[in-house]
């Protein structure tokens, strides 16, 4: 294949626009509040996000490479298609989850990143045990999809995929780096836009090329393969309804979606951001889905691309961009490819800022440095920033299975943090030791289950499972959900056991060594009350403070709970006596 100079110089054109919208966005942060709330602006960009930035934010969080390039993947795989092709609806349900159940209580509790309330209620401690499965789906993530553009790149213009992926990964680190939230907002309305643009342009065209036969007759008629609208085996049931339940359920507990909804000026307007995303990702998902039907209606060897067709190359997964490349005319091709690396760089800049913002937040100022100045914040984000960001392109060039490892550490946010969050959230009177064995009990089920991306074989044979070509053991009892299911539950339980056990005496007291039941007013429970200060969060949608506590003792806390705590407290009582 020629290298093709026009399509370089599109995607050198389409970059530096982007590059200017993040340059403009990170100067409009700089001129927005005072100097001493400038970490605040980089996270959730000073609340004051609205209704049609933060809308297309979310949505193109959401509608990145892996969403567009695996939804068309889905549709075109024999043997699986649409009634596989799950994330559009999972993703969009998860939104809507989100916004009935979660974004509300976040918001109105004036949270800057998702793991303040678990450091609130469970201490520093636990803080740091989410914050690895955590950074460990965001980066992944960000790998992933960098490794997915470096391809779809060098496939339409025939450039070294290293060199696209580093170039790829500076632009968004470059933008992310400098304006944070708002740069990430701003270029979001672009990228979004160029998405729908040129996937919806490049459809008509690829349905026209003689190659490719009517796309409502290969749906439900075997042509060139089977049927693109698919089928759900009945022994593969549990097996779509596990993967299913991930996508909703686990696609909630991201900090890549509670940087939008906790940077929303209001609750409500949090709750509307989510259903504008959930309809925004349904929409975008079309195009993905009509490109790979045409994938699957197309007879390969009429055309350029030749024979074996791409699923006998094992170029499945690269099937969008080879759809543009040999069923649409030069011009729209490019286009096209402008649309698809616009969705990998609108989803790998929120997962940078995302892991970026909970380690300056979350263990850098919370853990480690709770009296660090503004300044100090920013500048440990701002190297966060590069430091994730060199990471995850490192990891696009190197890594073998970035996907596997994806796979995996999405599990872990859906095992591990969906349950935990439910907890703190919904389930009073939950605690750390609850917390911590909800914690090691999902972890040991899903790792124990195995994972076929990774080679890495089960040590627990539940039932259904089965051995495939490659003498990979593959699952089909859905052991995601219980695990998930199983450190809900262990969570609930140990921790009423520990309350009751050292509430009753039967455990002494100076067995409490997490101070999490009788020692909760501890210099520790103080730690954990210097989550939020008054110039860290805006409290103008929380009831009005006590006025008989001190200032610098009402400025610490962000609820009318903790305060309740205080007025119990025998140990702050003689404190303030003396």
């Amino acid at each position: 294949m020629a290298f093709h100079v026009e399509g370089l110089v599109a995607i050198v054109v389409f970059y530096l626009a982007i590059l200017a919208v993040g340059i403009w966005a990170a100067w409009k942060t700089k001129n927005t509040g005072s100097d001493g709330d400038r970490s605040e602006a980089i996270i959730v960009g000073g609340r004051d996000i609205g209704l049609l930035v933060g809308g297309f934010t979310m949505t193109a969080t959401w509608v990145g490479g892996g969403y567009i390039n695996g939804t068309a993947e889905a549709v075109y795989v024999p043997d699986y298609g649409l009634a596989w092709a799950q994330a559009p609806i999972g993703y969009s349900l998860s939104l809507i989850l989100g916004g009935l159940f979660f974004a509300k209580p976040m918001r109105s509790k004036g949270y800057v990143t998702m793991l303040d309330p678990f450091q609130q209620l469970y201490g520093k401690r636990m803080g740091g045990l989410l914050f690895i499965p955590a950074l460990m789906g965001e980066m992944f993530w960000a790998a992933a999809i960098f490794s997915a553009l470096g391809a779809t790149i060098s496939v339409i213009i025939d450039i070294n995929i290293n060199i696209s992926v580093i170039i790829s990964a500076l632009i968004a680190t470059m933008y992310t780096l400098v304006g944070g939230l708002y740069s990430v907002a701003y270029t979001d309305v672009v990228q979004l836009f160029c998405i729908f643009l040129g996937l919806w342009i490049s459809v008509p065209f690829a349905m026209s090329h003689p190659a490719v036969t009517d796309i409502g007759l290969t749906a439900v008629h075997q042509v060139y393969q089977a049927p693109w609208l698919g089928s759900i085996n009945s022994l593969d049931i549990y097996t779509w309804l596990d993967n299913f339940f991930l996508l909703t359920l686990g696609g909630i507990p991201w900090q890549a979606y509670f940087q939008r909804v906790l940077s929303s000026s209001s609750a409500t307007y949090a709750q509307v951001l989510s259903f504008l995303a959930a309809f925004g990702c349904l929409v975008m998902a079309i195009p993905a889905v009509l490109i790979g039907a045409i994938g699957a209606s197309t007879a390969w060897n009429q055309t350029d691309y030749g024979v074996p067709d791409p699923k006998s190359k094992r170029e499945a997964d690269m099937i969008l961009p080879i759809v543009l490349q040999y069923l649409c005319p030069v011009y729209i091709s490019f286009f096209g490819l402008g649309a698809v690396s616009a969705a990998v760089m609108s989803s790998a800049d929120s997962s940078i800022l995302s892991a970026s913002s909970m380690f300056a937040r979350n263990i850098y100022q919370l853990s480690f440095r709770q009296n660090a100045s503004d300044r100090e914040i920013v500048w440990v984000m701002r190297i966060t920033v590069l430091l994730f960001g060199a990471s995850a392109t490192a990891m696009a060039l190197l890594a073998s299975s970035v996907y596997g490892l994806w796979y995996l550490s999405s599990d872990l946010v859906y095992i591990i943090i969906f349950p935990q969050l439910l907890c703190v959230l919904f389930i009073k009177g939950t605690n750390t030791y609850g917390a911590i064995a909800g914690y090691l009990f999902g972890l040991v089920l899903r790792i124990t289950g195995g994972e076929p991306y990774l080679y890495l074989q089960p040590l627990i044979f539940y039932p259904g499972w089965y051995q495939d070509d490659n003498n990979l053991y593959i699952q089909r009892f859905p052991f995601k959900t219980l695990a998930m299911l199983t450190s809900f539950f262990t969570n609930v339980i140990v921790s009423y056991l520990a309350k009751y056990l050292f509430e009753s005496g039967t455990l002494p007291p100076k067995l409490d060594f997490l101070d999490a039941v009788v020692a909760r007013y501890s210099r520790e429970h103080m730690d954990k009350a210097t989550l939020v200060k008054s110039d860290n969060i805006v409290l103008n949608e929380l009831a009005p403070v006590n006025p008989r506590h001190s200032l610098t003792l009402s400025s610490t806390f962000t609820n009318k709970e903790a305060f309740n705590y205080v007025d119990s407290s025998p140990e702050l009582s003689n404190t303030e006596d003396n």
